[in-house]
């Protein structure tokens, strides 16, 4: 149920306080434009949370480009957090993993039609890809985990709040996990509910919808996961989720902020689950490398390991795995849906949002063929 991940340092509640006071000093410098947040004519949507933690960030960043990029070009703007490389990055098809970071790295190889580019300076960033001698004809960009980025003013802020830890119920740092108060989420223009059970029921959504307490500008939607077909790391073999029954153990092998999802996911299907979870982002070393090496050689004939698309990408080039290792380590790739049969009004939502804030007069004429 909503709440059932929730776990409040009471004793922490003073310096909580305190950093509260800090937090709303910015917020207000941003809201009385003492902070100056900068606008672009580009249609910028931006995706983030206002907690510590997993929301599901890349999921839902991946369903607006596969939502998108069939009708526009699309870019998008991460961070690159925990990249070894410095200042503007534009990922082409040799940039190493290391150099913008794990999850641009997953985007990219995943769409290598669109732009995907790293800079810590989203202003600066965001220049890069309007210009047509850096990034020809971009259309839209999505500024990923960039809900607390304020230096910039997207068109459309998108906040993602989990199911399993509800921002209402929620604390500030350090007695909880959020990074301002709950009121920020005043700025977006739309809420999504992430990783909500596929069959809840309506009382859940209305429950959620009155501890939420948005305003009538903001649209409130919910999501759930949804997984595909484990995939070999080393490539070419397949298997169905269900087949997890018929293995005796699975290695969860995780560098996420919030495994506990997956987990129960996997449970679901029948896996009997041991997890090796590490960091969110978490590079691996070569103790690392030999741990799962040992964990795997003593678990019994016929096991798998099991891991997620973003740690996939620091997986698939690690020197020192072992050979048993290598062919029984699947990846699970993870998207998004949209309940309550909301998905169209969704989607409409977000085409209409690029459509109606055309960059140039090629997408103006997008939008009179839409109208048409």
């Amino acid at each position: 149920m909503e709440g059932d991940l929730i776990r409040i340092n009471e004793w922490l509640r003073p310096v909580a306080w305190l950093y509260g006071i800090g937090v709303r000093i910015r917020n207000w410098l941003f809201d009385v434009n003492i902070l100056k947040s900068k606008s672009y004519d580009i249609p910028i949507i931006a995706v983030g949370n206002i907690t510590v933690g997993g929301t599901g960030k890349t999921p839902h960043t991946e369903y607006l480009i596969r939502l998108l990029q069939e009708r526009f070009q699309v870019a998008v703007l991460s961070r690159g957090y925990k990249r070894k490389s410095k200042g503007f990055v534009l990922a082409q098809t040799e940039t190493p993993m290391q150099a913008i970071g794990d999850e641009p790295y997953q985007m990219r190889l995943k769409f290598p039609q669109i732009y995907v580019a790293v800079d810590k300076d989203r202003r600066h960033g965001i220049e890069q890809l309007c210009d047509n001698r850096v990034a020809p004809g971009t259309e839209v960009i999505l500024l990923d985990d960039a809900f607390q980025h304020r230096y910039v003013k997207p068109g459309l802020s998108i906040l993602l709040v989990d199911y399993h830890r509800l921002i209402c119920d929620d604390a500030l740092l350090p007695a909880g996990r959020l990074r301002e108060p709950q009121s920020g989420k005043d700025r977006a223009g739309i809420v999504i509910v992430t990783k909500c059970p596929a069959d809840i029921n309506p009382i859940g959504f209305r429950v959620i919808k009155k501890a939420l307490k948005l305003y009538p500008f903001q649209s409130l939607y919910f999501s759930t996961l949804k997984y595909g077909n484990l995939t070999s790391l080393s490539g070419g073999n397949t298997l169905p989720l269900n087949s997890l029954r018929n293995h005796r153990k699975v290695l969860l092998l995780t560098g996420i902020a919030s495994p506990e999802q997956m987990k129960m996911d996997l449970e679901h299907y029948g896996a009997d689950i041991t997890p090796m979870p590490f960091g969110d982002h978490h590079f691996f070393t070569p103790a690392d490398v030999a741990r799962i090496n040992e964990t795997f050689a003593a678990m019994p004939a016929g096991s798998l390991i099991v891991t997620t698309e973003k740690d996939a990408a620091r997986l698939k080039n690690l020197s020192g795995l072992s050979e048993g290792t290598k062919k029984a380590l699947y990846v699970l790739p993870i998207e998004i849906e949209i309940l309550r049969n909301q998905q169209q009004t969704f989607n409409q939502s977000i085409i209409n949002y690029v459509l109606k804030n055309p960059r140039n007069s090629n997408l103006a004429e997008k939008q009179n063929d839409h109208n048409a």
